[in-house]
């Protein structure tokens, strides 16, 4: 996913560019204005994390000239200001979101991993011959879909966003058990080692890292 940032803050915007690059996205970053409508008119991006206060030409009026040519790339809208003025001016200039400083990193991830998929320009996501099909829900073995329960097709699924990124054990109880939490602190890992059972044959693993969590990756040597 290419992503450009506009923001000229340069201790944030060189924290984001590693952190977001870490996460699977190709970052582009520029600080102003100006540059950031040519970097808009010369390349194609997936979507754009825009801050309202930036110099020259400010982020209202980027908003407004990228959507009048028509551009239709998703702007995520990322500023210091919390009015309600603001956050409506920038949503009636075309923004598809906004959030305010600061901010938890794992939902801008969310944020825009969504804005990408509504716009139609996320593909399905992958770990070697495995394919998550996000529409149904549903897994494939090259084309051959993968039983799963509920609880391990949302483990699955969370991995998968990120292949070979961990995932904390508590942050995937969450994801896999909902609001029904577990009385059994160990019960995410019977749900890791069912799923492991089915995986065994597709190439495709799931990795433990003591003291952190797990992450999926396509096995060593699979042909």
């Amino acid at each position: 996913m290419k992503l450009l940032l506009v923001e000229d803050d340069f201790d944030l915007s060189g924290a984001l560019v590693r952190v977001l690059s870490r996460r699977g996205f190709e970052v582009d970053h520029c600080s102003d204005g100006g540059a950031a409508l040519e970097r808009l008119q010369a390349g194609r991006f997936d979507v754009v994390m825009l801050d309202l206060g930036i110099p020259g030409i400010d982020g209202l009026q980027v908003l407004q000239r990228l959507r009048g040519r028509g551009a239709t790339v998703p702007v995520l809208i990322l500023t210091a200001r919390g009015a309600v003025g603001d956050r409506i001016a920038g949503l009636n200039a075309g923004a598809d979101d906004y959030l305010a400083k600061p901010f938890d990193l794992d939902e801008l991830d969310a944020r825009l991993r969504a804005l990408v998929r509504r716009s139609g320009g996320m593909e399905a996501p992958r770990c070697g011959e495995v394919r998550y099909e996000r529409s149904s829900g549903a897994f494939y073995f090259r084309e051959e879909p993968l039983e799963l329960t509920p609880r391990e097709s949302a483990l699955l699924a969370a991995l998968m966003e990120r292949p070979g990124q961990a995932m904390t054990k508590e942050r995937l109880t969450v994801l896999a058990f909902g609001q029904a939490l577990p009385a059994q602190p160990d019960a995410i890992e019977v749900v890791v080692h069912r799923l492991r059972k089915k995986l065994a044959a597709t190439g495709v693993q799931i990795t433990t890292l003591r003291g952190i969590g797990y992450l999926v990756q396509e096995a060593r040597g699979h042909a």
